[in-house]
């Protein structure tokens, strides 16, 4: 029998390619079930097998319980802990006491009941292989043959009967799609789950545009020439942003292609979706003039802060800056990573003659000076009271048409005002309230949670975005406490990243299927 063993274990393991401890596994599981069965008890039994030789023990086990526990739930495996501890020191509560019993034959009767405990070890074994398989290979594109359709999902045929889904959100709108086409996707997600493994597949991602780039322009795969981002309106539009790590090498014409062969070929796995190749730019504002093609950009105004810009083109190209439905707007903003706002240069002046006069406004009232002197100072770049208040002496008496009383005078208003205001904030939130959050979370004490909302600090929110340099300021405290707090305040946001789901939004309905780009425009 222990032969016999030994070449169960061999041939499954070859036939399958599943590791032989696997095998052996699903053995000692099947001999202690054909025990049970033959005892006629609901007992619980361990089988052992000799991994050399094929021999095998067999034993029956009781869990050892603590005397307070409830009536024993199952008499015939389960023992008490005084009646074993004599026999057996330093056993524990939730321990198993054993003793050899007689084996059962791992003749028929063994085999049939150990034949489905194999089989269904081997498929789950076999299936975890196919999804740690993939999953290493998350990133790549795969191709298969559509084997059928289901509310919309489509069941590819990988081959080696490992299927894989491309969900009906991950699908191009509108593309047609039959039994037997052959079809590819970027695999984003491989799990093993009952079933078998999941592998999903995606035709809308930005990173499948991409990755069919690096098929067709061997300068990609290379590191000749670098992609550094993508934006997709799935079947409709695109844009790429690439740059040429080798000057003799032009980035957008080698993506481009021969008479447009290249990008051609992947606006054609892409349902005849519209392609725009864009040459990136370290400058984040001709980055964005880039992305905007083909319209004409005439200028623009970068907003840090909001991390927005206002763009200006003329009226005659305002439609085809924003595009249908927003499209090239909207994917000009996801290439880039900035807000942008599109308007014609007359809106522009007129916007940026308002916010000019504004500051102006601010200037005269705040200084308490005429309207000649606020434009000396607005013209020389001065838009704010902390600049003139602090910038360098020497770099307002360089300004013509001011002298040193004046100068010193400015300054010493600007800090007066400064001041004024600081302590009116000051005053407005000494009587503030700190938030119910703010009280109760853990680590906070009354007194500290309302010397934070003095400052200004109310909410977990509030006290979440602070750094722990700002937090000493506000009392004096351990790093490590207020580390600790600024943490607790955090753990929200941690929470709300584990459940965040991103999903795609298809809302064009174009029928535009010509391939361009900004080369193939100038060509």
């Amino acid at each position: 029998m222990s032969k016999e063993i030994l070449l169960v274990v061999d041939a499954v393991s070859h036939e399958r390619g599943i590791e032989k401890e696997i095998i052996f596994d699903a053995l000692e599981t099947a001999l202690a079930s054909a025990t049970k069965k033959k005892s006629g008890k609901e007992i619980e039994v361990r089988v052992a097998i000799d991994r050399e030789t094929g021999d095998y023990e067999t034993f029956r086990r009781w869990q050892v319980l603590d005397d307070e526990t409830e009536p024993f739930e199952y008499y015939d495996r389960q023992v008490l802990y005084t009646r074993v501890i004599d026999d057996n020191p330093g056993i524990a509560f939730g321990d198993f006491i054993e003793e050899p019993m007689d084996s059962v034959e791992f003749g028929r009767i063994a085999a049939q009941t150990a034949k489905q405990v194999i089989v269904q070890k081997v498929r789950e074994a076999e299936r975890k292989k196919v999804a740690d398989e993939y999953q290493e290979r998350i990133g790549e594109l795969i191709s298969g043959v559509v084997k059928r359709i289901e509310r919309g999902n489509v069941i590819v045929d990988i081959g080696n009967n490992i299927d894989a889904i491309i969900k009906r959100e991950d699908m191009i709108p509108r593309e047609p799609v039959r039994n037997g086409d052959r079809i590819r996707g970027y695999l984003y997600e491989a799990t093993n789950q009952s079933r078998g493994p999941q592998l999903s597949l995606s035709r809308i991602s930005p990173e499948y545009l991409v990755e069919l780039f690096k098929i067709e322009v061997p300068e990609i795969g290379e590191d000749l020439i670098q992609i550094h981002n993508a934006a997709r309106d799935p079947g409709l539009r695109a844009k790429i942003a690439v740059e040429a790590h080798d000057d003799r090498i032009d980035p957008v014409g080698a993506c481009v292609g021969m008479r447009g062969s290249r990008v051609q070929v992947v606006s054609n796995e892409l349902a005849g979706e519209r392609v725009d190749i864009i040459l990136w730019d370290e400058n984040e504002a001709q980055f964005v003039i880039n992305a905007m093609s083909p319209a004409e950009v005439k200028s623009i105004v970068v907003d840090e802060e909001s991390n927005s810009m206002d763009i200006a083109v003329d009226e005659s190209q305002l439609s085809q800056a924003i595009g249908r439905n927003g499209q090239n707007i909207k994917l000009a903003s996801q290439l880039t990573g900035w807000t942008l706002n599109v308007m014609t240069v007359e809106d522009a002046e007129n916007k940026n003659e308002e916010e000019t006069q504004n500051i102006l406004n601010q200037l005269m009232e705040d200084l308490n000076v005429n309207e000649d002197l606020a434009i000396i100072l607005l013209n020389e770049g001065f838009t704010s009271l902390e600049e003139v208040a602090y910038v360098p002496l020497q770099e307002m008496l360089d300004i013509d048409n001011l002298d040193e009383d004046t100068v010193m005078a400015l300054r010493e208003r600007a800090k007066d005002v400064l001041l004024t205001k600081a302590i009116s904030d000051e005053e407005q939130l000494g009587d503030t309230e700190p938030a119910e959050d703010l009280l109760t979370m853990d680590g906070m004490t009354e007194q500290l949670a309302h010397q934070l909302a003095s400052r200004g600090i109310i909410t977990m929110e509030d006290l979440a975005e602070q750094s722990i340099d700002e937090l000493l300021e506000v009392q004096a405290m351990d790093e490590k406490v207020a580390a600790d707090l600024i943490m607790t305040a955090r753990a929200p946001w941690f929470a709300e990243d584990a459940d965040d789901t991103t999903t795609t939004e298809n809302t064009s309905d174009a029928n535009e299927t010509n391939v361009t780009s900004d080369a193939e425009d100038k060509q």
